[in-house]
Order: structure tokens, then C-alpha cells, then sequence
């Protein structure tokens, strides 16, 4: 198993039953990830490939 780095804080998510991964809303190019602790806290995550920001 690989492990899953969440795309704003690095942390590993692996193992992190409230993390999610997703293709980016806009391009749909680069594989977002997020863990629970960026979902709570609301991190804002930015796609490398084209500079979409969410989550709103």
C-alpha cells in the first residue's frame, strides 16, 4: 500500500478514516488530499496544475 500525503499540510492520511481524495473540481488533472484535520479546521488547498482554490 502506498502511502497518501495530504496535498496542504503533508501529513500522512493513510490511515486517516476522515480524509478524502478527489480530482480537482476544476481541470480534473491532479489528485487532491485532504485530511480530516484541513476538512475541520477548513485549510484551502490550491490544484498545482491549475491554480483552482477551494473549498467554496
Amino acid at each position: 500500500m502506498t502511502a497518501k500525503f495530504s496535498t496542504t499540510s503533508k501529513v500522512n492520511v493513510t490511515n486517516d478514516t476522515g480524509s478524502v481524495s478527489f480530482m480537482c473540481p476544476n481541470c480534473g488533472e491532479f489528485e487532491i488530499v485532504r485530511s480530516q484535520h484541513d476538512r475541520e479546521i477548513v485549510v484551502p488547498y490550491v490544484c498545482p496544475k491549475c491554480g483552482f482554490e477551494g473549498p467554496n
